[in-house]
């Protein structure tokens, strides 16, 4: 990863060892994240706990894949996702994003837990034009239907391809996860 800020819009990249890991409450409230987080981010421990996770929402990211992890998520699953973050400064990062229910011994649910790592660029390169088209399914469409109208859009994509989303992103980085000993 490059260690100075570069200037708006420039991408940072994590280097191939490392992993972002934070925690939330159930609201999606940052409860814990880690050095690299806060070094590629920008923001120091105090700017990160307490506030939402979306606090890193990078404006090229479409709301419907925001709604289907959620939907996963709600569901008591984890979800695998390529998202590209924003920086305090303006710059972003790409990530492999796994994030997971964290239950109590009782299972009721006290908030999420993700890892991230660095992704494939060729799954960058996949992702690119597919989150570009669901940002133009939901310019199409009013506030409240959009996120909908963008997820139901790659749900169709992906079912004629014959996957789900997860098998999608983890098929695209098969050689990062293979490499990093994550896959079989």
């Amino acid at each position: 990863m490059e260690h100075t800020p570069t200037g708006p819009g420039r991408e940072l990249q994590l280097a191939p060892h490392e992993l972002i890991v934070s925690k939330t409450d159930a609201s999606g409230h940052i409860t814990y994240a880690n050095r690299v987080f806060m070094r590629i981010s920008g923001y120091a421990e105090h700017q990160l706990l307490g506030k939402p996770h979306n606090l890193i929402r990078h404006p090229d990211m479409p709301r419907g894949a925001y709604r289907l992890m959620w939907q996963t998520l709600q569901g008591g699953h984890e979800f695998f996702a390529l998202v590209k973050n924003a920086t305090i400064d303006g710059n972003y990062y790409w990530v492999l994003a796994n994030v997971t229910p964290d239950y109590d011994l009782k299972g009721k649910l006290q908030g999420y837990y993700s890892v991230r790592r660095p992704p494939s660029r060729a799954a960058i390169a996949a992702i690119e034009p597919i989150y570009a088209e669901m940002r133009k399914i939901e310019a199409a469409h009013g506030k409240a239907a959009a996120p909908d109208a963008s997820r139901d859009w790659l749900l169709a994509l992906l079912l004629e391809k014959g996957c789900s989303y997860q098998d999608f992103i983890l098929g695209l980085n098969a050689d990062v996860l293979k490499a990093k000993g994550v896959a079989g």
